[in-house]
């Protein structure tokens, strides 16, 4: 807002939060900057050509917003319905988590536990 000499004033006070922020130590940063460029995978679903394993997760997740009358589903909801596809932990994690989480691998006949 400029004052009675027409110069802008800027009233903020105290330090930007944008500059407070930690870098991104999990490898899940999906924001592209400069020289940063889409999968092929990342770049075909948001172009809304799926792949197969995209398009029966989303009608799996669709089917269970169906069947429990849910318009939102939790993040168990969704671990339950990835689990019920088939998926399960049989290699270390590619993310970095840190000392928040133990890994953990099963065996890939195991059963969904859900």
């Amino acid at each position: 807002m400029p004052d009675d000499t027409g110069e802008i004033v800027d009233r903020r006070g105290g330090i930007d939060r944008r500059d407070l922020r930690k870098p991104s130590q999990s490898d899940l940063d999906r924001r592209r900057g400069p020289g940063r460029r889409r999968t092929d995978f990342l770049r075909a679903a948001e172009e809304g050509e799926m792949n197969q394993e995209q398009f029966m997760f989303l009608l799996a997740i669709n089917a269970f917003k169906e069947a429990n009358g849910r318009t939102f589903p939790t993040w168990t909801d969704v671990l339950e319905v990835v689990r019920k596809l088939g998926y399960r932990k049989t290699l270390p994690s590619e993310l970095k988590l840190g000392d928040r989480v133990q890994d953990w691998t099963e065996e890939a006949n195991s059963d969904s536990g859900v």
